[in-house]
Parts: structure tokens; C-alpha cells; sequence
């Protein structure tokens, strides 16, 4: 019996841990449900209007796709440039690979902030704020850390011979990365084409110094509406955002089974 009270503690210790981690992100899928017109906890009253406000709002509308589209064009350029610069890294390829990880590890240190502000300057000096690739070149650099990392994370578990045993049997280089190594990668890819979806999908301190009037992401919106008063349709908005990461991690898991990974 005195055996089993840690485990029994340890458990309810985890799962308090866990919903007090979880209450805030709670709060706003209950508020987003309130039949007023101001957020209240609990709700007075149960609705689904303020979804359907958001998905018939223009403004939203288009925060939603260029949010969509933004987080896309990021992730695939980041599990594009990150994989071959993980390949190249873990085979030493290239020269001061140390130095070079660093580098690219970098926006994970420095503030997200001094990121957007440093940014700016350079696209105001060069004359190209404004530009929508400008944009998605940004959010490369802050999610390319993400599949870097994953990436090398699977290359270290790989058993180098393996891919060495398809280049015995005839493949090229590339040939055995692409139907050898690169299906073994895939739960480290997938892993961390989520991570730098959902980074750029939620990113504001960076892509608020880059948009113009005419754009604007679903977070920069929620983040504005924030300043104009508080309503259930950000909460709401916010509740899509959720549901949405929600989603994709649930199919993500099903496709890949990351506990193989982890």
C-alpha cells in the first residue's frame, strides 16, 4: 500500500499541473460560447453566434487566409531548406558546421521582438516592407530552428549503414536519400513541420513590424480587437486557432504515431 501512494501522488500532482496549465486556454473555449455581448465565466447563457460573426466577417475572412497561406508557404520552405541543412550539418559537408548551427539556432535565443524590430529596419533600408515574401522569409527564419532540430534529432537515431547499403546496390546519392533516408526522417519532418506551422500561425511580435495597413494575420487581428474592447467573437476567433492546431496534431499523430519518435 505505502508503494503505490507516490505513484497515486504523483499523478494527481501531474494532472493539477496539467489543468492549470490548460485553464486559461479553458476560459476562452468557454467564453466563446457566452450568449452576451461581453465576456463573462462562467457564461450567461449558451451560443454559437459569435462563430458564425467571425466566419461571416470579411476582416476575419481574410486574417484567417493569409494566416493559412503565410504558415504554409513558412512551413514548406522551412522542411525544404532545413532538411538539407541538417543532412549536411550531421554528414560535416560543409565547414564550421558548429558555427553554422549556432547561427540558425539563433532566433530561438534572441527576443521574438528584437527579431521584428531588427527585421523591420533592414526591410525599410532595402525598400521592400510590404512584400508578402518578405513576410514568409521571416517566418522561415524563425521556424527553420524547429525542423533543424527535429531533423537532426532523427539523424542520430539512423543507422548510417543503411543508406550506405543502398549506394552499394546501385542508388546514387540522392536517389538513396529520397527512398531511403527521407522515410525514416518522417516523423522528425512531420514533428517539426508542426512546430514551425503552428510558431508561424501564432507569431505576432514579428509579423507586426512587417505587415502594412492592407494586411493582417488572425493573431495580429485578435491582438488589435484586444485594444478596442473585449467580446466574445475574439474569444471565438480564438477558439478556431485552437481547434485548428488541435486538429492537425490529432491527424499528425494517427499519420506518424510520434510516440516512435519521442
Amino acid at each position: 500500500m505505502m508503494a503505490r501512494n507516490p505513484s497515486w501522488l504523483l499523478t494527481l500532482s501531474a494532472m493539477a499541473i496539467l489543468l492549470f496549465m490548460n485553464a486559461p486556454t479553458l476560459v476562452v473555449l468557454i467564453a466563446s460560447f457566452s450568449a452576451t455581448e461581453y465576456l463573462t465565466i462562467p457564461p450567461q447563457g449558451w451560443t454559437l453566434d459569435w462563430f458564425a460573426k467571425v466566419l461571416s466577417d470579411d476582416g476575419y475572412i481574410r486574417a484567417i487566409t493569409t494566416s493559412l497561406i503565410l504558415a504554409s508557404c513558412a512551413t514548406g520552405l522551412s522542411l525544404i531548406l532545413g532538411t538539407a541543412a541538417s543532412y549536411a550539418l550531421h554528414h560535416r559537408m560543409v565547414r564550421g558546421g558548429d558555427a553554422i548551427l549556432s547561427l540558425v539556432m539563433a532566433p530561438l535565443v534572441f527576443p521574438a521582438v528584437v527579431i521584428g524590430v531588427a527585421l523591420l529596419q533592414y526591410v525599410s533600408l532595402l525598400g521592400l516592407r510590404g512584400h508578402f515574401i518578405i513576410l514568409v522569409l521571416a517566418h522561415v527564419l524563425i521556424t527553420l530552428p524547429y525542423v533543424v532540430r527535429s531533423a537532426l534529432s532523427s539523424l542520430t537515431g539512423l543507422n548510417p549503414q543503411v543508406e550506405e547499403a543502398a549506394r552499394v546496390l546501385g542508388a546514387d546519392g540522392f536517389t538513396a536519400f529520397r527512398l531511403v533516408t527521407l522515410p525514416l526522417l518522417k516523423p522528425g519532418l512531420v514533428a517539426g513541420g508542426i512546430f514551425s506551422f503552428v510558431t508561424s500561425l501564432d507569431n505576432v511580435p514579428v509579423t507586426i513590424f512587417l505587415l502594412t495597413p492592407r494586411q493582417t494575420t488572425l493573431p495580429v487581428k485578435i491582438f488589435a480587437s484586444v485594444e478596442h474592447g473585449v467580446d466574445p467573437s475574439i474569444a471565438a476567433a480564438s477558439s478556431l486557432m485552437i481547434a485548428g492546431t488541435a486538429i492537425v496534431l490529432i491527424l499528425a499523430q494517427r499519420w506518424v504515431s510520434f510516440s516512435r519518435f519521442f
